[in-house]
């Protein structure tokens, strides 16, 4: 190791899912939506005055923050937007996370928590889930340095339910508890309605799910004033810069068109159910999804592969070579055209290989 290795920061990478760009894939391994964003997103991108760009956007990204403030019936100072959620997250994170006691959040869900905790030296522990896959409200309620609940949880998809969740928040009253709503849209129960109650609630959420804008980078959190204050502090400290001019548009008429975004959702939820029966049909279970996804395991094919004979095919599903989910497929839902054709070729490959 060379003498200035000895002082490099070093963590091991959060690895994404893959990107690929060839045409006529059938990309459902990284839960986007499969529907393009709302008509006013395209139209406000097009008429973008390509002058405005020589000119920072406005720091506080005041127009996004009203919208959101104005969708969900709280003040602007409750507001706080990032670059994703995951730079929201992080921020978070960095900010609240300082009492060198050791953080929670559960063993299997979003794998980019402990890379985080990694990164900023925080400790942290993980509570196994239990042997149905959901997050036992017990294990979260003793001492510890802050929690972070994902709900609906990934890969599982599975949603704990609001009482529990009030529960791990009352008795951490000493802590910030984030909730992490990143897949909320797809038919769970938000927490925002306990924000009233707890000044250490932070909800967490994002545009790139179920509003359709993963390529524009915006999530958001909402809490108190107080909390929003502590994170603006820190990213007026870190990058005063932090959502470009074509996100702020594009963000604000994504709030605006709910018709579209209820609709949408609607479609989603739909073939999520109906793909359900029919990977029933063909030998899976899986935890009851609440999210844009499938968590599924085949009764005598192993996930690796199915997970290479898709790939084989163009079909992208999500695998994950961890132990206690190396047995499972993380599949996106897509249009009703793309889950028939997952479907075709799953009929197709365990009738020739079982």
């Amino acid at each position: 190791m060379k003498p200035w290795e000895e002082n490099v920061r070093r963590v091991i990478p959060y690895t994404p899912g893959e990107q690929p760009d060839r045409p006529n894939i059938i990309k459902l391994n990284t839960n986007e939506n499969p529907y393009p964003p709302a008509p006013g997103v395209t139209k406000v991108l097009k008429e973008l005055d390509g002058d405005s760009l020589r000119r920072y956007p406005n720091p506080g990204a005041e127009t996004l923050v009203q919208a959101l403030a104005d969708y969900y019936g709280v003040s602007k100072e409750q507001v706080f937007v990032g670059v994703g959620s995951d730079d929201v997250l992080a921020m978070s994170f960095l900010t609240f996370f300082n009492s060198g006691k050791p953080i929670l959040f559960p063993d299997i869900t979003y794998s980019f928590y402990d890379v985080w905790a990694d990164l900023f030296r925080i400790p942290y522990e993980c509570p196994p889930l239990d042997e149905e896959f959901r997050i036992r409200t017990e294990d979260y309620l003793r001492d510890c340095g802050g929690i972070v609940i994902p709900n609906p949880n990934a890969p599982t998809g599975l949603e704990k339910n609001l009482e529990e969740l009030e529960e791990i928040i009352r008795k951490n009253p000493g802590v910030i508890v984030i909730i992490d709503e990143a897949y909320i849209d797809f038919g769970g129960t938000s927490a925002l309605s306990l924000l009233p109650k707890y000044e250490n609630l932070l909800v967490v959420q994002t545009f790139s799910k179920s509003r359709s804008l993963a390529g524009m980078r915006i999530g958001y959190a909402i809490g108190n004033e107080k909390l929003i204050k502590y994170l603006n502090d820190v990213k007026y400290s870190f990058n005063s810069y932090t959502m470009s001019a074509a996100a702020l548009v594009a963000g604000v008429e994504a709030v605006r068109d709910d018709t579209y975004f209820r609709e949408t959702l609607q479609k989603i939820i739909n073939t999520r159910e109906r793909t359900k029966k029919e990977l029933h049909r063909l030998g899976f279970s899986f935890p009851d999804s609440g999210s844009n996804f499938i968590f599924a395991t085949h009764r005598s094919c192993p996930a690796e592969e199915l997970f290479e004979a898709l790939k084989q095919a163009d079909i992208y599903v999500r695998y994950f070579r961890k132990p206690g989910i190396d047995n499972y497929l993380r599949i996106s839902i897509g249009t009703e055209e793309q889950m028939d054709e997952l479907i075709r070729f799953l009929e197709h490959y365990l009738g020739e290989h079982l």
